[in-house]
């Protein structure tokens, strides 16, 4: 069994390797790797896509990487493999983003990223820091997770999906905002899990354990 987090050169991977590697020596889930070469995304047996900074560089830099995004697709999509998006990697899962341009995004989740608009105008943007988990609907991910359960976030656009059936939580900030979509084998969070103490670690140990 083996994880694999993708190294794009978008953001420092350190917190995020540590958490996962902490999670899967836990679960008995196998070995985590961080890696760029699609050969070895390939070989996958899960696949978590990280991401900080704003959309369309994020897309830029991830298909600067020749043959990795196609090795990510082939696993995800064709294979079904299971695959976790983080901030910019979830919201990347979207049909387009609005950040700055119109840039296209996986289509994996259909759905358009958009500037968050708080109803406050106290509240600022971006949105950064701890916040209430609201879930929407069940998902493996939340085994042993409930809402009001906090995450730390640092954003400031969110996904807004098409279909109501991928959203899996928000939370309120002057209005909802996306914390979590999914289809299939394929879930996103808008917040950083390995950020996110004990909540955090028990969703990345949940997706470790999923078998869509």
């Amino acid at each position: 069994m083996s994880t694999v987090i993708i190294d794009y050169e978008s953001g420092n991977l350190h917190s995020a390797e540590k958490a996962f590697q902490r999670m899967a020596s836990e679960a008995g889930a196998g070995s985590v790797t961080v890696t760029s070469d699609p050969e070895i995304v390939r070989g996958a047996d899960r696949i978590v896509l990280p991401g900080d900074g704003a959309f369309p560089a994020c897309r830029a830099q991830l298909f600067d990487h020749r043959g990795l995004f196609e090795a990510m697709e082939e696993v995800v999509i064709t294979r079904g493999k299971p695959f976790l998006g983080i901030c910019i990697g979830m919201q990347m899962l979207a049909t387009r983003g609005l950040e700055y341009e119109e840039t296209p995004g996986f289509d994996w989740v259909p759905g358009t990223v958009t500037r968050i608009t708080p109803a406050d105008p106290a509240l600022k943007v971006p949105h950064m820091g701890w916040n209430d988990l609201v879930i929407d609907r069940p998902h493996p991910v939340f085994d042993g997770i409930e809402t009001g359960q906090h995450a730390y976030f640092v954003h400031s656009y969110h996904m807004q999906v098409d279909a109501s059936d991928h959203l899996l939580a928000h939370v309120e900030y002057g209005g909802p905002v996306t914390a979590m979509v999914g289809r299939d084998n394929i879930v996103g969070m808008q917040f950083h899990p390995e950020k996110s103490q004990a909540t955090g670690l028990r969703m990345i140990g949940n997706f470790l354990r999923w078998t869509p």
